[in-house]
């Protein structure tokens, strides 16, 4: 069997399953490369993901992430990626939401998603209701804006590090510490072309090369 005939036999196999979670959910559900979609309403996210894991067994919670589509007016997804081991099937779980109306938590059905959360919201600042601590937690207290939205600046903010002589975290404007070179892209299989031997057995091979 093709890996294109595997992906065909997996797709078929999940449509049926889709068809029953899209009556009995109230979801939107599509096939797409190997793994069955589903959109959600995002005010019914904890009922829905509480019925996935209790009824059609997907009892694991891989990932929590977050999209970002500045043209949308609401420009973010929440993507929950989950897992049955019983039915060894993946499924994607979509709500979309802006930057002011906040996603309920699922931390009461997915205790992991406690931090997945917390990383969507520092770094495309979707705010999650319910959550029991809703902080930073890969950027510093103090850092400004949210890193994966597409409209984040590249320059223009700080960046902190340890200063020795201050004994203490400093601020300073984002800066390029080394300026811009230009590479010959030698290839390495052929080597250098030096003018003369500068390795030991060099000599070798250039009285090869002669004879």
């Amino acid at each position: 069997m093709s890996a294109l005939e595997a992906l065909t036999a997996i797709e078929t196999a999940l449509t049926p399953l889709g068809t029953e979670m899209v009556a009995e959910l109230g979801v939107e559900a599509y096939v797409a490369h190997g793994e069955l979609n589903l959109v959600a309403d995002r005010g019914g996210i904890v009922e829905t993901l509480a019925v996935l894991r209790d009824r059609f067994g997907f009892q694991q919670l891989i990932d929590l992430c977050g999209v970002d589509y500045p043209d949308r007016e609401a420009r973010f997804e929440v993507v929950y990626h989950l897992l049955s081991m019983t039915r060894n099937a993946r499924i994607r779980v979509k709500v979309a939401t802006d930057e002011t109306t906040p996603v309920p938590s699922v931390t009461p059905v997915f205790p992991c998603a406690d931090w997945f959360e917390r990383e969507a919201f520092d770094m495309y600042g979707i705010l999650f209701s319910g959550h029991p601590d809703l902080r930073r937690i890969l950027t510093d207290y103090g850092f400004q804006g949210h890193p994966l939205r597409k409209d984040f600046p590249m320059t223009g903010y700080v960046e902190v590090r340890y200063d020795e002589a201050e004994k203490r975290v400093v601020y300073e404007p984002v800066k390029l510490n080394q300026e811009f070179r230009n590479f010959d892209f030698l290839s390495p299989w052929e080597g250098a072309d030096y003018p003369a031997p500068v390795l030991p057995g060099d000599e070798k091979a250039v009285a090869g090369d002669k004879a």
